[in-house]
């Protein structure tokens, strides 16, 4: 994902465009890993090999978005992996 999108993305559930971006991966032309948090409702978007998903809760799939967290969990703010939407790491 190049990082100039984050300039027209919005939370696909409550359009909030105030989105903040965590980069795990990249190289110098993209974001390889990541997570997209919404501040407004709480909910974290992956970025995977350089694809944002930004499905809806029901679109999702929750074994999926949790191996994700899982392996990125020494770098993800707490905020996400508490009480992150729609699936929070316990």
């Amino acid at each position: 994902m190049k990082k100039d999108l984050m300039e027209i993305l919005a939370c696909p559930i409550c359009k909030n465009p105030d989105l903040e971006l965590f980069i795990f991966d990249e190289n110098e032309f993209e974001i390889e890993s990541g997570i997209i948090f919404c501040t407004k409702c709480n909910r974290y978007y992956p970025i995977k090999s350089t694809i944002p998903i930004m499905l809806p809760d029901d679109l999702r799939k929750e074994k999926e978005d949790l191996e994700f967290m899982s392996q990125y969990k020494s770098i993800i703010p707490e905020k996400i992996l508490e009480k992150g939407k729609p699936f929070p790491l316990k």
